[in-house]
């Protein structure tokens, strides 16, 4: 049992030999004589406050972001839950998007909110109903759950699943075109990119630590993915990927942050010139880390109003942190520099210019890093850590392992929403954060602008969260 705070100043007081003063304590507290006598007790008053030290330095090790009334949290954020009832099973909810899609029974191009489900179905569903009726239920495309779609235009579909297929689907026709299996394990990642809307850029990342690059043609009759232009074999097993387009060239450079790497790693895709992958650059996320591994970057989600502002869910336990960093990217991809190394006054590489030049690095990654806080949402080394962008770049939303939303402000870092609809204790998988016209049916179209977020896990519930 813990002494009491008077037994802990007798304690101190007897111990340092102040003994008037321990005779008036004793006396105007009503304490026995022979307080603070004989403990062993580890808890002191030393002791106490030795622990306030170190939990105050913890506090700095945590960074908040400056002023900046352009990232501040706006009103009208999403706080009213909707618990979806449509869906013909009760499975656990894998991934969550909404779609512009155009379908065999409709002439025109309508908005659908998607949901990938444990059991190898994909539903969608259509907002601008009150109870989000159910459309459609897809089950014989996939041998394996779905882990990732991302839509190419709205007449087509990438799908990902957890066997390692990669599968182009025709949503007017209600058809496979194509399907691929370069991927050995799970593939759990697909990022797009397109310079004129045509040509598209396609990188699968999958559990087999690969990731594979292929070129689309979308204008074509019968567009196809084909072999894969480029392949990138890691270390490690890929956690997230984006593409990110330069600010000097306007060419693409691949994001890749990987497990059991604390960097944000740069790729330039193949091309003609060159025609493998190329690590253009890389940025450590823990630049002054003594750790081998402090954490692992597992979600990173680019701003929607800054395309060099990233969001990033870390695998930190037992409470993810969040980082804002800004990416620190070459301008052009011919820019890039080859390593040169560091030289000393007389022009020699010397052990000191060396680490003069690696401690310079860490302050400009150091300097990049503009929130690094603990979000409170509780994981484990099992988890799988989500967040997304309010629309407006204000702050982002967080997955947890309690059932909790967590909102966060971009600025500052700090928990401002918490939100509940989900079963204590169950994991959220899916998040997904942005406008849902869901007046369509009244002819108010795209003028809508009402934010909404859409939320789901393990306890096979999706929750569509409005404004109150």
């Amino acid at each position: 049992m813990l002494p009491s705070a008077a037994e802990l100043v007798a304690h101190f007081l007897r111990s340092n030999g102040y003994t008037q003063t321990l005779n008036s304590f004793v006396e105007e507290a009503d304490l026995p004589s022979d307080v603070g006598t004989g403990s062993d007790s580890l808890v002191t008053i030393e002791s106490i406050l030795q622990e306030k030290k170190t939990f105050d330095l913890s506090l700095s090790f945590e960074k908040f972001g400056v002023d900046d009334t352009e990232r501040g949290w706006t009103n009208q954020a999403p706080v009213e839950p909707t618990v979806v009832g449509n869906l013909p099973n009760r499975s656990n909810i894998l991934s969550v998007s909404v779609f512009d899609l155009v379908l065999p029974s409709a002439t025109d191009i309508r908005q659908y909110i998607g949901v990938t489900t444990a059991d190898r179905q994909f539903h969608l569903l259509d907002p601008s109903t009150p109870s989000l009726d159910l459309v459609h239920t897809y089950s014989s495309f996939q041998d394996s759950p779905i882990l990732d779609i991302v839509p190419v235009d709205s007449t087509h579909l990438l799908i990902a699943s957890m066997s390692g297929k990669l599968t182009l689907f025709d949503t007017v026709n209600n058809t496979v075109l194509e399907e691929r299996k370069d991927h050995s394990k799970y593939l759990v990642k697909l990022s797009i990119w397109s310079s004129d809307g045509n040509s598209l850029l396609v990188a699968s990342a999958g559990w087999d630590a690969k990731i594979y690059l292929y070129q689309l043609d979308v204008s074509a009759e019968k567009p196809q993915l084909g072999d894969p232009i480029g392949t990138l074999a890691l270390p490690s097993i890929p956690e997230s990927t984006v593409f990110i387009t330069l600010s000097g060239d306007s060419s693409p450079v691949l994001l890749v942050s990987r497990r059991d790497s604390t960097f944000l790693h740069y790729y330039a895709v193949p091309s003609a010139e060159s025609p493998a992958f190329t690590l253009v650059a890389k940025q450590n996320l823990a630049p002054h880390s003594n750790a081998w591994v402090a954490f692992t970057p597992s979600d990173v989600q680019i701003c929607p109003t800054n395309p060099y502002l990233a969001a990033i869910a870390t695998s930190s336990t037992p409470h993810m942190k969040l980082l804002v960093v800004k990416l620190l990217l070459p301008p052009t991809r011919s820019s890039v520099l080859d390593g040169e190394p560091s030289l000393g006054p007389d022009g020699t590489v010397t052990q000191v210019s060396q680490a003069r030049a690696e401690l310079l690095v860490a302050e400009k990654e150091e300097a990049a890093i503009l929130v690094n806080v603990s979000t409170l949402a509780p994981q484990t080394s099992y988890s799988t850590p989500r967040l997304v962008w309010r629309p407006d770049g204000s702050g982002v939303y967080v997955s947890s392992d309690d059932g909790m939303v967590r909102g966060i402000e971009a600025k500052s870092g700090k928990l401002v929403a918490s939100l509940k609809a989900h079963e204590p204790g169950s994991k959220l998988r899916c998040l997904w954060a942005g406008h849902i016209n869901r007046n369509h049916a009244e002819g108010l179209g795209s003028d809508d602008k009402t934010e909404y977020l859409i939320s789901g896990g393990f306890d096979q519930r999706l929750v569509l969260w409005s404004p109150s």
